[in-house]
């Protein structure tokens, strides 16, 4: 039995500079995600959509085990965010902001496991958006990221950093804004928090 590291598994895809933007290659990986509308961290939807999301992934991570003898440490909450009219992103009327929230997984995971684990896991645990989380298959592919240190709220000069990167490069943004929370808010220092901003390019 062994307890695997999936940050290090996926290290390139879970690992980002702060002030150096690179470029990264990401491939098909399997996800629990879930989809809405309003204020990260404020709006009850978004609260119910993290507090269904974990219990879900922790899930499928004793099924996994279960099946191959294997533990893992469950993977960092991302995040892709847009709106309709992008002006309320930059302008920060968050309650206009779009998001899917996703929690990876290993290989491993299909979606007949989660057909039989995420039904059984929102009833036992009475989940409030439970049914609404989904497994997908997502990938990226060529993309340019780059770690952001310090509260949220401060993330425009790190984009803008990541935007110019992209520029320099001779590369054109395609895809949404994603975001890898790897600290937890309700526990950590605002300004010692690590995102990783990950945008892809063509």
């Amino acid at each position: 039995m062994a307890s695997i590291d999936l940050k290090k598994v996926y290290r390139d895809q879970y690992t980002a500079r702060a002030g150096k933007p690179a470029r990264v290659d990401v491939p098909e990986r399997p996800f629990l995600v879930i989809d809405g509308k309003g204020t990260p961290g404020v709006a009850p939807e978004y609260l119910a959509a993290v507090e269904s999301l974990y219990p879900l992934a922790y899930g499928m991570r004793a099924e996994i085990k279960k099946l191959t003898g294997d533990g893992y440490t469950v993977l960092p909450l991302e995040g892709l965010w847009w709106a309709d009219d992008m002006t309320a992103y930059r302008g920060n009327r968050k309650d206009e902001w779009k998001w899917r929230l996703m929690i990876g997984l290993p290989d491993v995971a299909t979606a007949e496991m989660a057909a039989q684990v995420l039904p059984a896991v929102t009833r036992k645990k009475d989940l409030a958006v439970g049914e609404r989380v989904r497994f997908e298959l997502f990938a990226e592919g060529r993309c340019a990221q780059v770690m952001h240190i310090g509260p949220y709220s401060a993330e425009e000069p790190t984009i803008d950093l990541l935007h110019q990167f992209i520029v320099d490069q001779g590369l054109q943004r395609r895809g949404l804004h994603h975001e890898i929370y790897l600290g937890d808010p309700r526990k950590a220092d605002p300004a010692k928090l690590k995102t990783i901003i990950r945008q892809p390019v063509t």
